[in-house]
């Protein structure tokens, strides 16, 4: 496994398109002094020995320098034990609606985007659980087995949208029973499901897995993501919104009654996600009330520090700066490296 120890040194990256603007605006404000003494071909001719390319040769080797030198800060390791340890904690399995239906501004950016947030901050505040991830639309699938590496699943949140899924619906019974089969054999440990959907467009054996799921000990928990007053679906890339056959504007509303039963049959919380963050901390709550029981996990408990190879780079990268002279060298005139010459 491959990790950086100290991450947060990697936001020096940002300085580099910053130094490459601020050097083209120096460049310009060199060009147009040169301009106010003359044709700037004519000066050329009269500073023989000033490289045109060379500077640019220096500036983009600094730049990879600063690169590499960020990366060495950041500590990258590579695991080289893998070990099974049991901590305490629970399993978390999410299925999250992704239909068209999710695209709706009513909860502020939309409910697609604030249901990822959630989910993103919900991770934040696991500690040794497992969590894994399912989409669903009119299909159902695993969008990230049940793990206890918590960067994987915020980077395949990332990627989540709704072109995932091609068949629209919203086949929250479908969702619920694959969770269900996607736990860890392991009996002695708490589970719990958490839907987070706007319930619109409801396919009808929720209630059935909801049930079903109860019955084998998981927990299904609701978050219902919209307003009931409802919201049209805007399309991307226009100010348009989704019509149906005969021309209306969709509108698509929160099935608020359908959420409640699918958690109260499935012996769960129901909860509104609305434009605060109550929803995340009653559901971090509700987690939190679960009893944990020790979960085995395979885990690198050893690192080797990769900063060797990064630090020959740099080193040489800044050597090579330093020998490139931004004035031509005349004991090398005769060799034209950063220039066509015309025979």
């Amino acid at each position: 496994m491959f990790r950086f120890e100290e991450p947060s040194f990697l936001y020096i990256l940002f300085l580099i398109p910053l130094l490459v603007v601020f050097y083209l605006y120096s460049n310009y404000r060199k060009r147009k002094a040169i301009r106010k003494f003359g044709d700037p071909e004519l000066m050329q001719q009269l500073m023989p020995q000033v490289s045109k390319y060379r500077p640019d040769v220096k500036f983009t080797l600094l730049l990879i320098a600063i690169g590499f030198f960020s990366l060495l800060l950041a500590r990258p390791q590579f695991g080289s034990k893998l070990e099974t340890v049991k901590r305490k904690g629970v399993e978390v399995m999410i299925a999250l609606d992704i239909s068209n239906s999710m695209l709706a501004q009513d909860i502020q950016p939309n409910r697609l985007e604030k249901a990822k947030r959630l989910v993103s901050k919900l991770v934040d505040g696991l500690e040794n659980d497992k969590i894994g991830l399912i989409v669903f639309a009119g299909d159902a699938f695993t969008q990230l087995p049940i793990t206890s590496d918590y960067i994987s699943a915020k980077m395949f949140l990332e990627t989540i949208n709704p072109e995932l899924i091609s068949k629209q619906g919203t086949a929250i019974g479908a969702a619920i029973n694959l969770a269900a089969r996607s736990f860890t054999p392991q009996e002695d440990i708490s589970k719990t499901i958490i839907v987070i959907t706007d319930g619109e467009n409801h396919e009808g054996d929720a209630l059935v897995a909801a049930k079903e799921a109860a019955a084998k000990g998981i927990q299904v928990n609701v978050l219902g993501v919209g307003m009931p007053e409802g919201s049209p679906i805007p399309i991307a890339g226009s100010n348009d919104y989704r019509r149906d056959r005969e021309g209306n504007v969709v509108v698509t509303r929160l099935n608020e009654t359908m959420c409640q039963e699918i958690a109260k049959d499935g012996h769960g919380l129901y909860i509104r996600v609305d434009n605060t963050n109550s929803a995340q901390k009653a559901i971090e709550s509700e987690i939190n009330k679960m009893a944990k029981s020790d979960i085995e996990s395979k885990v690198y408990t050893e690192f080797n520090e990769q900063f060797q190879f990064i630090t020959w780079i740099v080193l040489l990268l800044l050597v090579a700066e330093l020998l490139i002279l931004e004035c031509k060298n005349p004991l090398f005139r005769n060799i034209h490296l950063f220039s066509n010459k015309k025979q």
